[in-house]
């Protein structure tokens, strides 16, 4: 989850003209649109890397993993698992901190090298859990994500007093994750999980109807709204693809099982 507003009025003047209703209605729902379509297409181009590389980095017989290609014993086995594991965090920080001063396409070129990195980093999630069972947890968190994007659109309740709690959750879980990495605790590890789905869910209807609002401060620059569509494309991809890492470690059946 990304916060990328700034504040309430855009940086760059706007034309203070105002808006027929339905121009605005109009300009809204291509906002949002816009926004769900980067994001649906920054998933497929993951899926895709994700996919190739697993199909170079690892040996199946019978549909069963039994070995890692040279390829894969480098990604995946050597220190540069490390460089795989960050560079999409890298990706993020600069998407993050500089999308104000970078062109809507510089910063949509940015976006889908960004997917392309999580993919690859992904990729490994195709060596742990069987194709079937990643398919299968990738179909319940489409729907989970869309039913809880669809009530933070749609609702006429205010969900920002639970956004701090929600990102303090997220801190929380965190921490609590960092903690697991030395108590090695299947138990705790399980109740992570949990609370891991719920926080993104809640996330994801928080950071829908954030990025609503945020159309009534961009509204009359066409250029700020094609830009903050892909900002948030990467915010609810995030809440997306952790939602569906949670929900994988609690559905997902493991190769060596």
């Amino acid at each position: 989850m990304t916060d990328f507003n700034q504040n309430g009025s855009s940086p760059w003047g706007a034309a203070s003209m105002p808006l027929s209703q339905a121009d605005y209605d109009q300009g809204l729902r291509t906002y949002m649109l816009g926004i769900y379509n980067h994001m649906t297409l920054a998933l497929g181009i993951s899926g895709l890397v994700a996919w190739g590389v697993n199909m170079a980095t690892a040996e199946m017989v019978n549909g069963k993993l039994v070995g890692l290609t040279p390829l894969g014993q480098m990604l995946y086995m050597s220190p540069i698992k490390w460089l795989v594991m960050l560079a999409p965090l890298a990706f993020v920080m600069v998407l993050s901190f500089r999308f104000e001063r970078m062109s809507y396409t510089s910063l949509l070129g940015t976006f889908w090298a960004f997917a392309a990195t999580m993919g690859l980093s992904l990729s490994s999630i195709l060596i742990v859990y069987t194709h079937s069972s990643v398919l299968h947890v990738f179909a319940i968190t489409s729907l989970m994500f869309a039913g809880t994007s669809l009530y933070g659109y749609t609702t006429k309740r205010s969900l920002s007093a639970f956004g701090g709690f929600l990102v303090m959750g997220l801190i929380g879980l965190m921490i609590a994750s960092i903690v697991n990495i030395f108590m090695q605790s299947s138990a705790f590890q399980f109740a992570i999980s949990v609370l891991g789905v719920l926080i993104f869910a809640g996330l994801t209807a928080w950071d829908t109807q954030r990025l609503k609002e945020d159309y009534d401060s961009i509204a009359y620059e066409q250029s700020l709204v094609a830009k903050y569509s892909v900002m948030g494309a990467l915010t609810l991809y995030l809440d997306f693809i952790n939602m569906f890492q949670f929900l994988l470690s609690l559905l997902g059946q493991r190769n060596n099982d």
